[in-house]
């Protein structure tokens, strides 16, 4: 019996809903590359950090200016100038003195300063936001102690005050573009998987159909043949009349 020939070309619907899946896939794997070089490794880093105790040893503001860029609208930028505040502490994990920083970001934006204010265009602004964060380390905190982060290995002259990254960063980094390449993944499968079932039952009833049409011509030409043969037969009470009597009677 030949093969029976089944469609496996995929409806509209289908193609939709696969092209779906794997731009899925691509956009979780590419957000987990982007998001771990972006996030993860400096979040990485940061939780390498040990929490010390921390005292304010001395509160300077030089006469360096630095520069910083404002915008202003969507094709308005300029640049301002801002004072550098550095504050020294002495950290109890290693006990020597160093530079105090708000978070991985101010550092990253300027390592010689402590602190660098939202840029403003005016320059006074800048300079004033600077003083107040001055006269708040030198007044109300002092010589009062402080929890500090300290990485000897990466930074061991380097403090910071705040963590910019913490576990929640690391989690949406990792849980998002699983999420999306999950259900990429299962988009797929259940796609291919219908399209399959969906072959065999077409398959299944195809077979059955040309059974029955196989049993049904089977039959057909199995019919008895009546039309054997004509034959002469002779009546039950017929008498058999001799030659010679039949030639007499001619």
């Amino acid at each position: 019996m030949a093969k029976m020939r089944v469609s496996y070309e995929y409806s509209e619907a289908e193609d939709k809903s696969i092209r779906l899946g794997l731009f899925l896939i691509v956009c979780g794997i590419l957000s987990l590359f982007i998001l771990g070089f972006c996030w993860l490794s400096p979040t990485l880093q940061s939780m390498k950090s040990k929490p010390a105790n921390c005292t304010v040893v001395s509160v300077l503001r030089p006469e360096e200016m630095f520069e910083c860029v404002f915008t202003c609208g969507t094709d308005c930028k300029g640049t301002s100038l801002y004072p550098c505040l550095q504050i020294f502490v002495n950290n109890s994990e290693s006990n020597s003195l160093a530079l105090l920083h708000f978070d991985e970001q101010q550092l990253v934006l300027n390592p010689k300063c402590s602190y660098v204010p939202p840029c403003e265009r005016d320059n006074k602004k800048n300079k004033d936001m600077v003083i107040w964060w001055q006269n708040y380390w030198t007044k109300e905190v002092s010589s009062q102690s402080f929890t500090c982060f300290f990485n000897q290995q990466r930074r061991p002259d380097d403090v910071l005050w705040h963590h910019s990254h913490d576990t929640s960063v690391l989690l949406h980094c990792v849980l998002w573009p699983m999420v999306s390449l999950l259900v990429g993944t299962l988009i797929v499968l259940l796609t291919v998987c219908a399209r399959s079932l969906a072959v065999r039952a077409e398959a299944i009833q195809k077979r059955k159909c040309s059974y029955e049409l196989a049993n049904s011509t089977e039959q057909g030409t199995t019919t008895p043949n009546t039309n054997s043969g004509s034959s002469r037969t002779l009546p039950m009470f017929a008498v058999p009349v001799r030659r010679r009597d039949r030639e007499q009677e001619h």
